[in-house]
């Protein structure tokens, strides 16, 4: 590693955000460079690739209309850092941490290496613990553990930045910790992420809410730069200020792009349909940043937001998400365009945690035998519903018609839910079970009996 900051001019060559540089003795991977241009642009950037002959410096910033042998960049020895602390809560910041509100830098505890530190295997503790995002069809049948990783799968056109906002201004951790939340917009139109600072601003959130703005228009390179930046500030406000701390990428495919265009400019040998071979190594380096360690109080909560491409769930994207995190929340479109919000697809959404972590005390016993019954009488609704689409309504047996009106009223009743309503866990329980209710004894096989009547007076 460099012992001090050594400048060079000249460059070898661009291409795209990638800039040639003849090799400097002591040059590490990923330290971070400063680059001027002639026109006194100053242009901040990473080191890449280094070999015996040359680097490769990757630039988060425009790289039109650069004069090769007058542009003079600085090699800084160390790796690229953004600065920490409890000042960031309330802020906004573009991509590489840099004051997006007009006001001035925020001021840092400590400056920390944007690509983290390990969690030790070993100290990782068990997510136990309920996340509440006062959203029914999340907390009662795909529950969000609190150091989880649990993506949201969705669609263009659909209400995903409905729910995302609504999750922001409505989550909480029942522990006596505090709680914030880390919000990184990845290649975001500007109309977009204006809607969300508005949202955070009117909702109350923006005080525990640390928002890294990354826009349509900005760089690519720096949209692989935010969301390390935010997993940064996520760690030290959970593992030094023992917070819990929900962090929401949005929008994950956009990342992936970037990745692919850096990639070709690399001239890399592309792999799934041109993405670079090692996405999934590089999407698990953000993904496994969230988590528990034992004997800290803190703990990071990722949901990250994945458009798939033409609703593709086999894309490249999504695919390895979902081997990298615990579960998925899957938005659909026909239940969007019947007018149900959110449109939460129960049967492809799970949680894999979710019996580790659900509520407390009563709550904790009655979870999940509710949330198993209403799983399966949708579910038998909806065969019912497609076998309907083949034979008529006529033709079927009245306990298929009781499953049919049972699936259409947990859709009306229970999934669909105003985006300003706050469902309580308790409330959710009681109007499943006023659903469960109207089914027969007999329907209700998951259904302990000393539970069903405890909740025999929620009959309407």
């Amino acid at each position: 590693m460099l012992n001090a900051d050594i400048e060079v001019t000249g460059l070898r060559g661009v291409r795209a955000p990638l800039v040639f540089v003849d090799a400097v003795p002591g040059l590490g991977f990923q330290d971070a460079v400063e680059l001027t241009a002639p026109d006194g642009r100053v242009c901040a950037g990473r080191v890449l690739s280094v070999t015996e002959r040359a680097a490769i410096v990757e630039l988060f910033g425009a790289t039109d209309g650069l004069r090769l042998a007058d542009a003079r960049i600085r090699f800084e020895g160390r790796p690229f850092r953004i600065g920490v602390g409890r000042e960031l809560l309330g802020r906004t910041l573009d991509g590489l941490g840099r004051p997006r509100d007009g006001l001035p830098p925020p001021l840092a505890v400590d400056y920390r290496p944007i690509a983290g530190a390990a969690i030790n295997p070993c100290r990782r503790d068990y997510p136990r613990e309920f996340l509440e995002t006062g959203v029914s069809a999340i907390d009662l049948l795909t529950t969000v553990v609190l150091g989880q990783k649990l993506p949201v799968f969705t669609e263009a056109g659909l209400p995903h930045d409905t729910l995302v906002r609504q999750i922001v201004s409505q989550a909480h951790a029942p522990s006596v910790a505090s709680f914030a939340v880390v919000f990184a917009a990845l290649g975001l139109p500007r109309a977009t992420a204006l809607e969300y600072q508005d949202a955070f601003r009117s909702t109350g959130v923006f005080d525990r809410l640390v928002a890294f703005m990354n826009y349509a228009d900005d760089p690519p390179a720096e949209r692989l730069i935010a969301p390390r930046c935010a997993l940064t500030v996520a760690e030290y406000l959970a593992f030094d200020c023992d917070m819990h701390v929900l962090v929401i990428p949005h929008d994950v495919t956009n990342y992936g792009e970037s990745l692919r265009e850096v990639a070709a400019a690399r001239g890399e040998v592309p792999s799934r349909k041109g993405y670079p071979g090692y996405l999934y190594s590089d999407l698990a380096s953000l993904f496994e940043r969230a988590g528990r360690i034992r004997g800290r109080t803190g703990s990071i909560t990722q949901i990250p937001i994945v458009t798939m491409p033409s609703g593709d769930i086999t894309h490249p994207i999504p695919d390895l998400t979902g081997y990298v995190t615990e579960g998925q929340i899957v938005l659909d479109r026909t239940l969007d365009r019947r007018g149900i919000y959110p449109p939460i697809a129960v049967l492809p959404s799970l949680s894999r945690l979710m019996n580790d972590g659900i509520g407390a005390g009563r709550t904790r016993e009655d979870h999940p035998a509710v949330a198993r019954q209403i799983y399966a009488a949708y579910a038998r609704g909806m065969q019912v519903r497609s076998l309907e689409s083949i034979i008529g309504t006529e033709e079927l047996s009245d306990a298929e018609r009781r499953a049919l009106s049972f699936s259409d009223a947990f859709e009306r009743r229970f999934l669909a839910q105003p985006a300003t309503e706050l469902r309580g866990i308790a409330t959710t329980l009681t109007l499943a079970w006023r659903l469960l209710s109207t089914l027969p004894p007999s329907d209700l096989s998951r259904i302990p009996a000393a539970m069903a009547a405890r909740y025999r007076e929620a009959r309407p």
